[in-house]
């Protein structure tokens, strides 16, 4: 059985961040997805052939400095039906690679390129992370704690939410155009304007003055009912009952008549239902109050340390995580109906398929 990519053909220039992420995202797909490294290697924080990000995908080496290598790479282009590229405004061009030199070639192609503030503003060329596009986009400011300092949730938002996976949604969309007009296109993925994308419905909040400072509002921890509670063994559960029916099973759950309570939205009292719910929740440990609330269906859940979601029943039955060339890692997603399941191919040492792919794409046979 085929898998819903198979056939579609993935050219990605090594980079860090959202590009692999996102040309992961394509391979666990079925996409034949080749990445060009430098001959000197990557910049990953772990060894290339341990990075579970770079599975299901064969590797190159090209020096794109040098005419030999260059041309190869382009003629490997020529086949390809999607390029990704997460290099600075103009880098690509001066190498020689950019899309009016890709697109002369090869027309139909979707060149996807991926950047922190997008290829064109203020500040197109200047270096960014994760944090600082959260910052410039509003995403940075409502989350945490109120009176105390932003807290960056990870690399989640900007660079995987904002970056990678408005890259895959850019890319299948491009496509889908070019099934109808047989003309590819070149997509200008920003990080910054993703998470702007991200951040919809908190503006519509905050521009219908239903959004206050971070750590005071339902979604952010504010509300005593949308928060996380340490147990007694130093362990947190996660508590989302926003709606009334789920609030009703956990006061349930801890025991708590509602009558004794002020009203759930009210939030002058929120200080004092938290202060309430905190205390209940030190009572038992984390174990326990999951047995509690196992059968209530009342939005809580445990907070596990990532050595505890693969022995998690709903995870585990799923297969969530899986194992895979010696290490754990998340299973692909989303998945399909009739198709092949998913593979899990071991990341490739950089240029380890220089022979193979040139071979398969016949880049050779051109030149």
């Amino acid at each position: 059985m085929e898998r819903v990519l198979t056939g579609l053909r993935v050219v990605e220039l090594a980079g860090i961040g959202p590009s692999p992420h996102a040309a992961m995202a394509l391979a666990d797909l079925g996409a034949d997805v080749v990445r060009v490294e430098r001959p000197s290697g990557g910049t990953q924080l772990v060894p290339a052939d341990k990075d579970a990000i770079l599975r299901n995908r064969r590797s190159i080496s090209a020096d794109l400095k040098q005419p030999g290598d260059l041309t190869r790479v382009l003629t490997l282009i020529d086949r390809a039906d999607v390029l990704i590229e997460s290099c600075r405004p103009g880098v690509a061009e001066r190498l020689g690679i950019g899309p009016e030199v890709c697109s002369a070639r090869n027309p139909t192609l979707i060149y996807a390129r991926i950047t922190g503030w997008g290829q064109s503003g203020p500040l197109a060329a200047c270096a960014g992370h994760d944090i600082n596009y959260l910052a410039l986009s509003g995403a940075l400011s409502a989350i945490g704690r109120r009176g105390e300092r932003p807290l960056a949730p990870l690399n989640l938002v900007a660079d995987l939410g904002g970056g990678s996976m408005l890259a895959v949604q850019g890319i299948l969309a491009a496509l889908y155009s070019r099934d109808r007009t047989g003309a590819g296109k070149v997509l200008d993925i920003a990080m910054v304007d993703g998470v702007s994308t991200l951040m919809s419905m908190v503006w519509t909040l905050s521009e219908n003055d239903l959004w206050s400072e971070r750590g005071t509002n339902i979604i952010d921890g504010g509300a005593p009912f949308y928060d996380a509670y340490e147990c007694a063994d130093g362990r947190h559960l996660a508590v989302g009952a926003v709606e009334p029916v789920f609030y009703a099973r956990l006061l349930q759950g801890l025991g708590l008549d509602a009558s004794t309570l002020p009203e759930q939205y009210d939030r002058s009292a929120w200080p004092k239902i938290r202060d309430c719910f905190t205390r209940v929740f030190r009572t038992r440990t984390r174990a326990e109050w999951v047995h509690v609330f196992e059968s209530l269906d009342a939005c809580v859940t445990p907070v596990l340390s990532l050595g505890e979601v693969p022995d998690h029943p709903h995870i585990r039955a799923r297969a969530t995580v899986v194992e895979s060339f010696g290490q754990r890692q998340p299973a692909a997603a989303p998945r399909f109906s009739a198709t092949a399941a998913a593979t899990y191919i071991a990341p490739r040492i950089p240029g380890q398929d220089n022979e193979s792919v040139f071979r398969e794409w016949g880049v050779d046979d051109d030149l």
